[in-house]
């Protein structure tokens, strides 16, 4: 047992950590600020068990690396109101009712720092009501939306801001994740765990590669294909070996790029799907390897820099600085 002045005689005495010195100190660890909207994963397809158990992790992620983060699931194909699957709409519609409670919220928890600082009467109902201004005021997100693509895709684009239209609330959309460096890293690792690429144990740099083309499969027509010709660039440079995009939703499109490919003088060409997976039936890329006559990597999934990369999203349009990647992720 404990006795009033610490722990029993005989327990150990956990004491706290002095803090570090100097330029090697440790950050302080940033966390949600009290009212902050809510980040909405606005997720694609039909929504379906593995999906929600897809992006329920990519959400656990980004909590863990924003503490107190706000952090929901709206389902972009959702039909009619569910609990397990709601629907874009309704989370949103949810968020700007919600608005007045973190309101008070933010303006309590700037009373409390306020005084906290030695802040006394007048100036303490300042903070208050600034906070409280801040989160009510009328050009002030009530959501941010972040889509859960790695890559354009007009059509659903499309129905993710209708979705907020309609919701009647102030949310904010911002772009897709790609392209960045980490998509291409976590398509190198896709890749190498199904053995169609090696990576070292350091950073993930490729030792061999078991195929000399990739056919880099994004989804949302031409348009797409030619966005991803970034996260090519930065895959090839990886794998040092020649990437080309290919929209799966474009008829012969995988087809004709492998034979490219072929012609230039791959011989072993892989898929990587540059994709999260509920964009596409989850079949779709596997077929389209098989009419290419190559083998498949599996989609990008609930991949860490998913995560990362969503809650950067939300990051950014809040003016949120998050602390640096680890290197490994660099």
């Amino acid at each position: 047992m404990s006795s009033p002045t610490g722990p029993a005689s005989g327990l150990p005495v956990r004491m706290p950590r002095p803090r570090q010195p100097g330029r090697h100190r440790r950050p302080e660890p940033v966390v949600a600020p009290v009212g902050a909207p809510p980040l909405v994963l606005a997720v694609p397809g039909s929504p379906d068990d593995a999906i929600r158990s897809l992006a329920e992790e990519v959400v656990s992620i980004a909590r863990s690396e924003l503490p107190g983060l706000d952090a929901r699931i709206g389902y972009v194909d959702a039909e009619g109101e569910s609990e397990d699957f709601p629907a874009l709409e309704a989370q949103l519609s949810r968020a700007a009712q919600e608005r007045g409670e973190r309101a008070r919220r933010a303006a309590e928890a700037a009373k409390a720092e306020a005084e906290a600082h030695g802040g006394e009467g007048e100036a303490v109902a300042e903070a208050a009501e600034a906070a409280k201004a801040a989160v009510a005021a009328d050009d002030a997100a009530s959501a941010v939306v972040v889509p859960l693509l790695a890559g354009p895709d007009n059509a659903l684009l499309r129905r993710i801001r209708q979705a907020v239209k309609h919701s009647g609330s102030a949310a904010e959309l911002t772009d897709v994740l790609g392209p960045h460096p980490l998509l291409a890293e976590g398509l190198h690792v896709r890749l190498s765990e199904a053995g169609l690429a090696r990576a070292d144990r350091a950073r993930l740099f490729t030792v061999a590669t078991a195929a000399d083309g990739i056919i880099l499969a994004t989804v949302g027509g031409a348009e797409a294909a030619q966005a991803g010709g970034i996260t090519g660039m930065l895959l090839s440079a990886r794998l040092a070996v020649p990437v080309m995009a290919a929209a799966l939703d474009e008829d012969g499109a995988v087809v004709r790029v492998a034979e490219q490919l072929r012609s230039a003088g791959s011989s072993r060409l892989a898929l990587a799907p540059y994709l999260i997976g509920p964009e596409v039936a989850a079949d779709l890329p596997a077929a389209a390897a098989e009419e290419a006559e190559c083998a498949a990597a599996e989609p990008l999934g609930a991949y860490p820099a998913v995560g990362k990369l969503v809650l950067s999203k939300y990051a950014t349009v809040l003016g949120i600085k998050l602390q640096q990647p680890s290197p490994a992720l660099r």
